[in-house]
């Protein structure tokens, strides 16, 4: 008998793609999803501008702002960036709130030690320069006022970054407050069914009907609108168009083994909807969140167009367009405010087309 070893047909895989293999089937489906939203570039680099243009929002009291951010006087130090400061307190004329450029020019001429730091751009989005520019407003572009200045003497520059900082917190926590009413009640209602199903989609059809812009044109005007009272008005009348898709997605998913296992160890309804149930149900809450967000920023544009929205001299991406209407031969009233709001809305649906995608059912489905 021959001591040759048997040739057979299989092959043996080397360890490193035997591992490679270990490490793809152990990716859960969520990191997948997060993967190929990273191929789509267009989302995924709008994703990251405006993320952190949001972020770099928040600190625009220290980067666009009249008020200095140290003053040095007499030998104290002062950050008025944090707490008011009346004229007299830094041997200014006058009344009111010291005047920091003018001050930086003051202790520069004396040359007594004394010194002011501005913020890069010394402007502040309801600060009037009326006093400062000569002429009248609006004043085109210039060095020192990067888009010019609005009918007031506003600074354009400021007034829209201030305003975005509003207008994406508005969207979002709008967003928020009704998703978490729409999932909730869609959630109850496809778990439940039966009457509970049928009475509440009767409600909800019944609640559509209600005209909500006029609605909410009608209580602005009894009402002084501020941030949340807006807020709370548009989620009202906006939370029913998630209804539908959470009450579909617990409707199939109720019908899985993994539901009846979590009956069968008598885990409670609340446990069910919320831990079991509603993780695997959030695909349409993700997919559709950004376009949400376009939604309560054209919202909020609109209502302050139209003058129902946040009270002046609030800096508003909607009063600034209308500024911009009624100065049409001012180009910059008109390019600066409508280009700002077509690049963000542009850059959330962008995100929104990439998260769609990357959610898409079929790209993981096991019949491709």
């Amino acid at each position: 008998m021959s001591n040759q070893p048997i040739e057979t047909n299989q092959q043996t895989l080397p360890q490193e793609e035997i591992a490679k293999g270990q490490e793809i089937a152990s990716i859960s489906l969520l990191k997948k999803r997060i993967r190929k939203f990273k191929t789509l570039k267009r989302g995924y680099y709008s994703f990251l501008i405006i993320v952190s243009m949001y972020v770099l929002s928040f600190f625009l009291m220290f980067l666009v702002n009249n008020r200095a951010l140290i003053v040095k006087y007499n030998g104290n130090y002062y950050f008025p960036v944090f707490k008011y400061h009346a004229v007299e307190e830094f041997g200014q004329s006058g009344y009111g709130e010291a005047r920091y450029r003018e001050l930086k020019k003051q202790f520069a001429e004396e040359k007594k030690g004394n010194w002011v730091l501005m913020p890069p751009y010394p402007y502040g989005p309801i600060e009037s320069l009326l006093e400062e520019l000569e002429g009248t407003p609006p004043h085109p572009p210039s060095k020192e006022h990067w888009m010019g200045t609005d009918d007031r003497g506003r600074d354009v520059f400021a007034r829209l970054a201030y305003g975005f900082r509003i207008s994406i917190s508005f969207a979002i926590i709008l967003v928020l407050i009704e998703y978490s009413i729409g999932v909730s009640i869609g959630a109850m209602l496809g778990y439940y069914g039966g009457k509970i199903d049928l009475f509440g989609q009767r409600f909800i059809e019944l609640w559509s009907a209600v005209p909500g812009l006029y609605t909410l044109i009608i209580l602005t005007s009894i009402f002084r609108p501020n941030f949340a009272m807006l807020v709370i008005f548009i989620a009202i009348f906006g939370w029913m168009g998630i209804t539908y898709y959470i009450r579909g997605e617990f409707y199939r998913e109720k019908a899985k083994d993994y539901v009846s296992a979590a009956i069968a160890m008598g885990a409670s309804d609340r446990k069910i909807i919320f831990r079991h149930i509603l993780p695997n149900a959030l695909t349409p809450v993700i997919s559709f969140g950004p376009f949400a967000v376009v939604g309560g920023i054209g919202s909020l544009v609109a209502l302050d167009y139209l003058g129902f929205g946040l009270p002046p001299p609030t800096p508003s991406w909607g009063q600034m367009a209308q500024v911009g209407l009624q100065n049409i031969s001012k180009w910059w009233l008109v390019l600066f405010p409508l280009g700002a709001l077509f690049v963000t809305l542009l850059l959330v649906v962008f995100i929104g087309e990439a998260i769609r995608n990357a959610f898409d059912p079929r790209e993981y489905s096991r019949l491709r």
